[in-house]
């Protein structure tokens, strides 16, 4: 039986990276739900196309035990959490991914997603993929330049189009 899988939709995400994490998920049948990482489930891409996600990541607090993973879909996550870093939405998001984390549990995300790893602090001495022009605000985590890099229970990608690199052994893991 495969594993239960949150995705944490920011807001603007891109599409193309949160669009890989979820047609892979649907072909495999590896049960998702999303969540919004904002105050309403209506997001947008990067690109403008329109999104409702499942919930929002408020509600997500104290259900972490219902899901074996969770997937952080990037979009223009640095410039609006910089903006909106004292939001509620944003302590929720960092609240349940270090849950997450501290439960040992399987953590997955792209371009700034180590990042956002690192300051919720699941990252600590793990070696990270992350989009180079972040790789230098990385406190706790071990940056790399490399495309992908999975470390015990953190998957990473340096970006949506290395997530192919990182997705076969995430889909791995899941399908256990």
């Amino acid at each position: 039986m495969s594993k239960k899988v949150a995705v944490l939709v920011v807001n603007p995400v891109n599409g193309s990276g949160l669009f890989q994490y979820l047609e892979a998920f649907f072909e495999n049948k590896i049960s998702f739900q999303t969540f919004a990482v904002s105050e309403t489930t209506n997001v947008k891409t990067n690109s403008g196309v329109f999104f409702t996600t499942d919930d929002v990541v408020a509600d997500l607090k104290g259900r972490e035990n219902d899901f074996d993973a969770l997937v952080f879909a990037c979009g223009d996550a640095m410039p609006v959490f910089a903006q909106n870093a004292d939001k509620q939405f944003n302590k929720d998001m960092l609240e349940v991914i270090l849950t997450f984390g501290n439960k040992g549990k399987i953590i997955a995300g792209h371009c700034v997603g180590a990042l956002i790893f690192d300051i919720a602090g699941v990252a600590a001495g793990k070696r990270v993929a992350l989009h180079p022009f972040v790789k230098v605000a990385v406190k706790t985590a071990v940056a790399t330049d490399e495309k992908s890099v999975v470390d015990d229970n953190l998957f990473t990608a340096q970006n949506e189009n290395a997530i192919w690199t990182m997705l076969p052994q995430l889909l791995t893991v899941l399908k256990d």
